[in-house]
């Protein structure tokens, strides 16, 4: 279900969950199975979030310790996030590799266009790619897509294809209630996380990237965690601060908004504004049909 156009609240699925009965939990999992039989090991993807989860979690179910997880430890990626990934490898005894990418030293990257994703899942898939050939040369590389994503402007996707990346929950028709019921039924922790983004994300097309901007924003999300809103998003429109929350939260946001104000002005915003729309996933890609 959506707050509004593009974006999971994760609580929603617990309405759905009742929905997966248990013949269909397991048909989806003998299919699954049967796409990791012929796979000898994997690498997958790992963000941290429940989509890569459940294909990390899977690979070590099915191929036990060849399955291995691939975070890239970038600018981009909320602290927090890297934190929960760790503890769920640790949590299910799945190695872990961290690397180091460096698409902000990339001038393709940093301009910000409006495939800028293609280049940071370029970098990602190209270092994975190098692992495989180095030290896993019979591992098949993984990501979590899945089918819901195939209609979206993601262009990661085409960095994905051209690096031969495989996509287990897309080939096997998994959809985002699938999958969360999928990591409801393995208890894994992080079944009802909220989808997030990476921080570049927040910045509108065309204004370069870097790496001040992207610590700024994490700031400010983490101020709006702890004051108990978990699903956020501080888009970065230069000195302004714009708060994009579900609109079941706006009341509240407005009734702490002095106080989220100053905080945002001390992390050196010197606007803040609440999105009265609410919280829309890649609302800043509506800039891309407008130009396009």
């Amino acid at each position: 279900m959506l707050l509004a156009k593009g974006f999971e609240d994760p609580r929603s699925y617990l309405l759905n969950l009742s929905l997966k009965e248990p013949t269909m939990t397991a048909t989806l999992l003998e299919s699954l199975e049967a796409w990791f039989e012929p796979i000898e090991g994997s690498l997958t993807a790992f963000s941290g979030g429940v989509d890569s989860a459940l294909v990390l979690y899977l690979s070590k179910r099915f191929l036990g310790q060849k399955g291995i997880g691939i975070i890239a430890d970038s600018p981009s990626l909320k602290r927090a996030d890297l934190e929960i990934a760790k503890r769920f490898c640790q949590q299910f005894e799945i190695s872990l590799r961290i690397i180091q990418t460096d698409e902000l030293d990339k001038a393709e990257y940093k301009s910000n266009p409006f495939n800028r994703c293609y280049y940071c899942k370029d970098t990602l898939y190209s270092m994975m790619r190098e692992l495989h050939q180095s030290d896993y040369a019979n591992f098949a590389l993984l990501n979590g897509a899945n089918v819901d994503d195939l209609g979206d402007f993601r262009p990661g996707h085409q960095a994905a294809n051209e690096q031969n990346i495989l996509t287990p929950l897309a080939d096997c028709g998994l959809d985002k209630d699938d999958i969360r019921a999928l990591a409801k039924h393995f208890e894994l922790p992080v079944w009802d996380k909220p989808a997030s983004p990476c921080l570049s994300s927040r910045i509108p097309y065309g204004q370069e990237v870097t790496k001040e901007k992207l610590t700024q924003i994490e700031s400010a999300e983490i101020v709006l965690n702890n004051l108990g809103f978990p699903e956020v998003r501080v888009r970065h429109f230069g000195d302004l601060a714009k708060i994009e929350s579900p609109v079941s939260e706006i009341e509240r946001l407005q009734s702490l908004f002095q106080l989220i104000e100053s905080s945002l002005k001390e992390i050196g915003y010197k606007k803040v504004e609440i999105d009265k729309e609410g919280l829309v996933s890649g609302k800043l890609n509506r800039a891309i049909s407008s130009n396009g």
